[in-house]
């Protein structure tokens, strides 16, 4: 099992290189060049919503997005810094009160990107926890598929 491992500070413009390495470890394991697109797009969306999600938590940890190749499958984990206590809701952030359009706002644009993943990946697992959320995605590799 090979795996790549990227961490980069929450910034927009690395989001860029997050789906470029992606994309270039998905193809050396194996993933049908057919889904290349949907592997950057999912990542490009999952990478975005870590920035957004450290950034408007004040939290200087950087993203981390992990490329696992195994036998028969390619995932790709990218987890944020937000636990569920500094994400929890009903808490006050940066003068801005609970139920402000602002905050209203942030969480529609969550909702938005993890439909927009979840309609990119069939194998999409969302987790937030005490070391903040993970975003797991899974794709098959060419050694999965059954040759006749």
């Amino acid at each position: 099992m090979a795996t790549v491992e990227l961490r980069f500070s929450a910034q927009p413009e690395h989001v860029r290189t997050a789906r470029l390495v992606a994309a270039a470890v998905a193809r050396r394991a194996g993933v049908d060049e057919a889904v290349l697109d949907e592997v950057r797009l999912a990542v490009g969306e999952a990478c975005s919503r870590a920035v957004g999600l450290h950034r408007s938590h004040g939290i200087t940890a950087p993203v981390r997005v992990v490329l696992n190749e195994e036998e028969k499958v390619f995932s790709i984990e990218v987890g944020d810094g937000v636990t569920a206590v500094s994400g929890a809701a009903g808490e006050a952030r940066d003068g801005v009160a609970p139920g402000d359009s602002h905050e209203s706002d942030a969480e529609g644009e969550d909702e938005m990107g993890l439909a927009v993943i979840s309609g990119l990946v069939d194998d999409v697992e969302v987790t937030s926890g005490d070391d903040g959320g993970v975003i797991r995605m899974s794709w098959p590799t060419a050694s999965a598929v059954a040759l006749p």
